[in-house]
């Protein structure tokens, strides 16, 4: 009953939403005013119906209260959007300041119920930090901003919490969220599955990767580390403990893959299209800047999970059919998977190739994603012997299942981005940026290498807890800025920088909430996963670096020396996987010997990532290459794999 309440309050929101998509009848603005107060409302009224009984009952009060002090205002904002952009600047009625304080309260509610206390703080801390800024001694003090200024900043002007950000997730954000949902009730997320397990027929260690290939691909759609890893999660950790692999591997390979998915193009976690709104380019210069780091990471973390998987599985077989719901033939699989690659190829055509606005992209691929949802199973239907109306409510069941996981993965994310918005303005108009600058260089001396260091530590911080996109955007704000003023550093190496640091969060103790996600589906230790996350993903932290100093991999387009640099610093990766992880004893070295080569291959390779010079990292790569064909055509360790990396039984 819950699931179809929500349902049918989700189809009229998307209808709404790709009627703007289609004829733009309304500013931007006063459309954002309208997508929050809806989707705010839908949230509430889910969360009222799956209320967690352990709650205090005051708490549902303050939900309800909370949604209807945001529907009316944003009721109130939409009917006078004209007089209050345009007669009415600088000053606000007394009954209008009373709804923006309402407003305000309801948000910060909002806010801690989806994403706890650790982002309330920092939304309180900014709201505090705005009004009291003159009672600060140094560099970040400034003249403070009054109370009624706060409200109209925030909420009566709409610049707040109905900001920029907010009207970006609705415009551009919001309906690949609904083609995510449709992906997902149409089977397309099934699909995957299916097509990554079976490479486990054919792969050692197949069934991890098959982990890694789905988690990465859901996850560089749906914006989320923490959710993707719920959602994949719930069947790849479970598939590779079968497999033999410990709880803790289990969970960190999962956690690594719904991590390193955001940086995939070209939807990125949404990162693309928020990146190119605030740089000022267009979207598929993003994609192609991201293409090639995101391809070292996937092939290095690949390399990290193969080890780790052979030796913790080896000998082990497991069925896998309990995973997938029912068998497919080859012709079934084979026409779904034109299917689900029509939209996608659509996709990939209209934002990077035929350069289409991201609205007008996201409509064409929304569209398609529906046509073929309902189309080919219907042809199939018709073809076959099956009866067509039976599969045309299916597919009407599914649509509609599709609407409301799209809304209900939108709704947090809209959450936060607008409380993102609210902290964004306050800092924007106390000028703490420029504050922030100032206070980086003179702690690290000028020094760009303790700079970036220190940028990493403030990015990893800032990220903790929350969404890519909301992680990005304020340290993209705060951060990105110094690195290319102050540095030097080009804008879109800076931003991409700042882009890895921030999803680094969600692997990263103590928070490390994709982890923490992982743990508890694996019923593993948090620090264990902790570990084994970082094991298979440490070149994760260092190619953001080599963002820094080899900027021509994101800064220089499609020309030969990009290519070069990526494959070195590809290269510089798998040395560092190959020392952690590698399943023998290099050389068969023992004891001491045995550490200072794995140490030997860490500290090599991140200096081939990352060292600014394309000669030495040339040179390093080669002996690389050299040393591990070598290595590969000694005797293998004569211990047996199980014997170098014991497996926990299960």
């Amino acid at each position: 009953m819950e699931r179809k309440a929500i349902a049918a309050l989700s189809i009229p929101f998307w209808a709404f939403t790709i009627f703007y998509a289609v004829f733009q009848p309304m500013p931007r603005a006063k459309f954002g005013v309208a997508f929050l107060g809806a989707i705010v409302t839908i949230y509430v009224v889910d969360e009222f119906m799956y209320a967690d009984e352990s709650r205090p009952r005051y708490e549902s009060a303050l939900l309800v209260v909370s949604g209807i002090v945001v529907l009316i205002t944003s009721i109130y904002l939409f009917a006078n959007f004209e007089v209050l952009i345009s007669e009415r600047i600088g000053f606000a009625l007394a009954h209008e300041y009373w709804m923006a304080t309402a407003f305000i309260l309801a948000m910060l509610y909002l806010t801690y119920r989806e994403f706890g206390v650790l982002f309330l703080s920092i939304l309180l801390g900014a709201i505090v930090y705005g009004l009291f800024g003159s009672a600060i001694p140094g560099v970040l003090g400034h003249g403070g901003i009054s109370q009624t200024r706060m409200l109209r900043v925030l909420v009566i002007e709409m610049d707040g919490f109905y900001g920029q950000l907010t009207r970006l997730v609705a415009a551009w954000l919001s309906l690949f969220l609904l083609y995510a949902g449709l992906l997902n009730a149409y089977g397309g997320f099934d699909l995957m599955i299916r097509l990554a397990v079976y490479t486990s027929k054919y792969v050692r260690s197949g069934v991890a990767q098959s982990a890694v290939i789905s988690s990465m691909i859901i996850g560089s759609i749906n914006g989320s580390t923490a959710a993707n890893t719920a959602m994949t999660g719930s069947f790849t950790i479970p598939l590779m403990k079968k497999n033999g692999l410990r709880s803790e591997t289990a969970g960190g390979i999962e956690s690594v893959a719904s991590t390193v998915g955001q940086v995939l193009p070209p939807v990125m976690g949404a990162g693309a299209f928020v990146m190119a709104s605030l740089l000022g380019t267009d979207y598929g210069s993003i994609v192609i800047a991201g293409t090639l780091p995101a391809l070292i990471l996937v092939g290095a973390i690949a390399v990290g999970v193969h080890y780790t998987a052979v030796a913790q599985s080896a000998g082990v077989n497991v069925d896998v059919s309990e995973f997938i719901d029912g068998e497919k033939s080859r012709t079934d699989i084979g026409i779904e998977s034109v299917q689900f690659a029509i939209p996608f190829v659509i996709l990939v055509y209209t934002l990077g190739i035929a350069q289409y606005t991201v609205i007008t992209a996201a409509l064409y691929t929304v569209v398609s994603m529906i046509a073929t949802g309902v189309g080919f199973p219907l042809l199939q239907s018709a073809l076959g012997s099956s009866s067509v109306r039976a599969t045309a409510k299916r597919t009407a069941l599914q649509t509609a299942e599709g609407a409301r996981i799209g809304v209900l993965s939108l709704a947090g994310i809209a959450i936060i981005i607008a409380a993102i918005d609210g902290v964004v303005t306050i800092l924007l108009t106390t000028g703490v940026p420029s504050a922030l600058t100032l206070a980086l260089m003179d702690i690290s001396g000028g020094v760009l290498l303790v700079a970036v260091f220190i940028a990493m530590v403030v990015s990893i911080i800032l990220g903790l807890g929350m969404p890519t996109v909301a992680a990005y955007l304020i340290v993209a704000l705060l951060i990105a800025p110094t690195l290319s003023g102050e540095f030097g550093v080009p804008p879109i190496a800076a931003h991409f920088f700042v882009f890895y640091c921030a999803i680094l969060a969600a692997i990263t103790p103590p928070i490390a909430t994709s982890v923490a996600v992982a743990t508890g589906i694996a019923e593993s230790d948090f620090w264990g996963t902790s570990l084994e996350a970082i094991k298979i993903s440490l070149p994760l932290f260092v190619l953001p670096f080599a963002f820094v100093y080899n900027p021509e991999l994101v800064a220089g387009g499609v020309t030969p020396e990009t290519f070069i640099s990526a494959g070195i610093t590809f290269v510089g990766a798998v040395s560092i996987i190959h020392g952690i992880n590698y399943i023998h004893r290099p050389f068969g070295f023992a004891g001491y010997a045995d550490w200072g080569l794995r140490s030997l291959f860490v500290g090599v390779g991140v200096v081939t990532m990352a060292y600014p010079s394309l000669v030495l990292r040339g040179a390093l790569a080669v002996a690389i290459v050299l040393v591990l064909a070598l290595q590969h055509r000694s005797k293998p360790d004569c211990r047996s794999t199980t014997d170098a990396h014991p497996v926990q039984t299960e």
